[in-house]
């Protein structure tokens, strides 16, 4: 497949992996897995390469990353999984000082119903906090549902809705759901910290897309078995139950 900068873990890159424009160059990344072999594709380890699995999906709301620069370069990162699987996901790198302009325009498209998905757990902005009906309203309204998920870890995010004033006067849309996370690769503050595509998926799934929310699942479901089974350098011979439904859906 072709290499998308998007999915490369080093930190020589020369362009900005959500807008393609020019940036400093960073140090080399270091971190464990740096030095194993990659598949561009899917960038998991060639040992248990995610691309077999790779459906995409249509769904009625549209999802935008707003991305911690820190997390492209990280190969656990799950934001990525949703784009493969919603070919209409925007992606944009956060800077504090230097928003993104086409995620400015975008705001203003009066097309879009974007929310921040964000807890509503400090009262300051309690008059922002909206439910699933403000969803299906919007829907009614011929308007595109948008989630605008905060890419990076919760410091990360905190700081992203904190410092983004041009997100102030977004309704606040918190994900209200009793799953628990199954993410295994970063040991999370609590079960119920859910990675980017775990709450990508619910979302899908509350507000009637569960398609979508489907194939979400199963493929985050391949590439979280894949990579913990690469990082105990084992080949995963038989499908997971996930793999096959993926696969099934690759040749219907």
């Amino acid at each position: 497949m072709q290499d998308d900068p998007f999915h490369d873990p080093v930190s020589r890159l020369t362009r900005d992996p959500a807008t393609g424009h020019p940036r400093p160059p960073r140090r080399e990344f270091k971190a464990r897995g740096s030095f194993v072999e990659r598949c561009p594709g899917c960038n998991l380890p060639t040992l248990n390469c995610l691309c077999p699995f790779r459906v995409r999906a249509e769904s009625e709301a549209q999802v935008w990353l707003l991305t911690h620069p820190l997390e492209h370069h990280k190969p656990t990162n799950t934001g990525r999984l949703i784009r493969d699987v919603l070919p209409a996901t925007q992606v944009f790198t956060w800077y504090r000082t230097a928003p993104d302009e086409r995620l400015l325009a975008l705001l203003a498209d009066e097309r879009f119903a974007p929310f921040v998905i964000f807890p509503d757990d400090q009262p300051d902005y309690a008059d922002r906090v909206v439910g699933l009906e403000a969803v299906a309203s919007a829907k009614r309204e011929a308007r595109i549902p948008v989630f605008i998920l905060l890419d990076g870890t919760w410091r990360q995010a905190r700081r992203i809705f904190r410092k983004s004033p041009y997100l102030d006067a977004l309704p606040v849309l918190p994900l209200a759901t009793a799953r628990e996370t199954r993410y295994r690769l970063r040991k999370p503050a609590s079960a119920a910290h859910l990675c980017t595509a775990e709450v990508a998926a619910e979302l899908l799934r509350q507000t009637g897309d569960a398609e979508a929310a489907g194939v979400l699942d199963d493929y985050f479901d391949a590439f979280n078995d894949s990579y913990a089974a690469s990082r105990r350098f084992e080949k995963l011979e038989t499908p997971t139950a996930a793999m096959q439904r993926l696969l099934a859906r690759r040749v219907e």
